[in-house]
């Protein structure tokens, strides 16, 4: 029994010990950072859809932009 209760101590010693050194690596942590900035992102491009299609701005700017092409080319 005691021999078992050592052994318990030995590996959450070893492990206690090393859970600074894994908490400190860095390698997820760019990948949630690209996460947030995509979420954040397809956040801010959802908000402006929802906007421009209440609104039909987008449509006129498109057709003042083809207009002013039109006139330049013709």
């Amino acid at each position: 029994m005691t021999r078992i209760v050592v052994t318990l101590q030995v590996l959450a010693l070893t492990v206690l010990r090393r859970l600074p050194r894994r908490l400190a690596r860095e390698e997820g942590q760019s990948t949630a950072e690209y996460a947030l900035v995509l979420l954040g992102a397809a956040t801010v491009a959802g908000l402006l859809i929802a906007w421009a299609t209440r609104t039909g701005r987008i449509g006129a700017l498109l057709d003042l932009v083809l207009d002013q092409v039109v006139t330049k080319v013709g």
